[in-house]
């Protein structure tokens, strides 16, 4: 079983949001995921479950049509199919673990490479 953390895996990047990959099989998926100030993973609905824990700093979960405000210890999950993204808060970095059941497939990250590529969280 592997084992990390957040200071471990910890990874920022300018251009946008880093996922470093800590565990993957067919049936789920998990990442360390760090934030610049008002930076996103963009709103997009896989057929995955995904479970947000958030470990620093403050931000939202898009939860279908709801924005959870989030900090550390917060947990938002949200089910397949409904839309999700998360952003963090202007001023602060934001440090999460992400959880997805199944893992989305590619085409289902078709949505997020165009939002972080024209820069808009709900693309």
């Amino acid at each position: 079983m592997p084992a990390t953390d957040l200071d471990s895996e910890r990874d920022y990047a300018d251009a946008q949001f880093s996922a470093q990959g800590v565990f993957r099989t067919e049936r789920s998926k998990a990442v360390c995921a760090y934030f610049e100030p008002g930076q996103f993973i963009p709103v997009h609905a896989p057929d995955s479950d995904v479970t947000v824990v958030v470990q620093s700093g403050q931000g939202i979960v898009r939860d279908g049509d709801t924005d959870h405000e989030v900090e550390p210890g917060s947990v938002v999950s949200v089910p397949a199919g409904t839309d999700r993204g998360v952003r963090a808060t202007a001023g602060e970095r934001l440090e999460a673990v992400l959880v997805t059941a199944p893992p989305p497939t590619d085409a289902e990250h078709d949505p997020v490479r165009r939002g972080l590529r024209d820069g808009e969280f709900e693309p």
